[in-house]
């Protein structure tokens, strides 16, 4: 088990390792850094130095702070973990750890995990996506709900784009959230379909509480 800094900044969540700081994405397959190898809890990783042509530098720019690569799902996946930003730490281990909550079953699609919100009723798939720094919502009744205003976003593989966003009122294992969401169009809006999910739920759920997330045990607990 080990426990290491765990940053919030600029709207983004960051890993504190030896030799800076790291994305953690759980909505990234593919984790990416400036050096060739990461020695991450007791493991050697070996990594690319990009993805979708999204480099440290460009990721870097994206998030408005110098960061040393991203953590994506397939490193993200070996490990439990513990989430607690406002104690600025995470604990993770190669071994089951525990956390007391509400237990929220994960489903996958191409190791990414997804969950299963209701919004006004309905059940909609969508992917846990702790790399994104607001939620989407790939529905007609989006602009229904309170304008939350335009922010900018990006996307490995596509660059920054635009969306408008509003105040969605979502409720996850029976607790009540209200995220900012907006809609992905185009290239992005049609991946989402064909993963047969209607939006992501971004690292908002993750701001005020400590949360387990335990991929290979399907879980995530609030």
């Amino acid at each position: 088990m080990s426990t290491l800094p765990l940053r919030w900044r600029n709207d983004h969540m960051f890993l504190e390792v030896e030799d800076g700081l790291w994305l953690l994405d759980t909505g990234a397959p593919t984790s990416f850094g400036a050096s060739s190898t990461l020695a991450f809890a007791g493991e050697e990783f070996q990594l690319d130095n990009s993805y979708f042509g999204l480099t440290p530098d460009t990721l870097s720019g994206y998030v408005g702070m110098a960061c040393a690569g991203l953590l994506g799902a397939d490193v993200l996946g070996r490990f439990d973990f513990i989430f607690d930003i406002p104690g600025e730490q995470v604990v993770l281990s190669g071994q089951p750890l525990e956390h007391d909550g509400v237990a929220v079953p994960l489903d996958s699609f191409m190791g990414i995990p997804v969950v299963s919100p209701r919004i006004r009723g309905t059940a909609y798939r969508m992917f846990f996506d702790t790399g994104a720094q607001v939620g989407y919502f790939q529905h007609d009744s989006l602009a229904d709900f309170p304008s939350a205003g335009r922010i900018d976003d990006f996307y490995p593989g596509i660059g920054s784009f635009e969306t408008e966003t509003y105040h969605v009122d979502v409720q996850l294992g029976g607790i009540d959230f209200t995220l900012r969401c907006g809609a992905l169009t185009g290239l992005l809006g049609a991946t989402l379909e064909l993963a047969g999910t209607q939006g992501i739920i971004g690292n908002q759920l993750l701001r005020d509480r400590r949360v387990g997330y335990f991929p290979r045990r399907h879980l995530l607990v609030l």
